[in-house]
């Protein structure tokens, strides 16, 4: 819904992940910094999972959530998409992240994964590029929401679940749950564990006893 000013609110579904040094810790100082950006409100952390690397294997287990955020964005979709994106880019410098190998660890990764019912690949602006993007390319990095391999990593589909089971994002043709299912079946169910709670009032992760 857009008020007097043009500004809309839109629900943005933002993955986190790390597996450098206390990834747990930098995960839950992560949701803290995202709630505290202006015109963005935190309305639902997913559980902390465990999931082995994806591409690079010779590397920690990350540490990966999900976060929702109610943003106030202004102009088209892709003008919102890409601010939001910049500052997430932002808060990944803020927290260490530096220039390694494609799919190599990280301090902190902030992925938008879902932008309200947008559907959009445009290119990145400066300032809404991974610190890790190739140096010197020609051509621009592009941001794809939602985002492209979603559907198939159950790091991203299990703690979206979490969030909105019932949710059908944008070109998709069925519910994250329906895909997260689908996943769990195709890798088995010890690829992904839950390892921690998120605390409101305490603002950290509370482990969860395994079972």
């Amino acid at each position: 819904m857009a008020g007097p000013s043009g500004a809309r609110h839109i629900r943005a579904h933002v993955g986190l992940g790390a597996n450098v040094g206390a990834a747990a810790e930098t995960l839950a100082g992560a949701v803290d910094a995202l709630a505290a950006l202006p015109g963005v409100r935190l309305r639902g952390v997913s559980r902390l999972y465990v999931t082995r690397p994806v591409g690079v294997t010779d590397q920690p287990d990350f540490h990966n959530a999900v976060v929702a955020l109610d943003v106030t964005g202004e102009g088209t979709d892709a003008d919102a998409a890409l601010a939001l994106l910049a500052r997430l880019k932002d808060l990944e410098r803020d927290f260490g992240r530096r220039r390694r190998r494609r799919w190599g660890p990280r301090e902190l990764d902030l992925d938008l994964l879902v932008f309200g019912d947008a559907r959009l690949d445009v290119p990145r602006t400066p300032e809404a590029r991974s610190v890790d993007a190739p140096a010197g390319s020609t051509t621009p990095d592009r941001l794809v929401v939602p985002h492209p391999a979603a559907g198939e990593r159950l790091f991203v589909l299990a703690p979206l679940a979490d969030l909105a089971p019932r949710l059908v994002p944008p070109g998709w043709d069925r519910t994250v749950e329906e895909a997260r299912r689908r996943q769990v079946e195709r890798e088995g169910p010890d690829a992904i564990r839950v390892v921690a709670e998120w605390h409101d009032g305490r603002q950290r992760w509370e482990r969860v006893q395994p079972r």
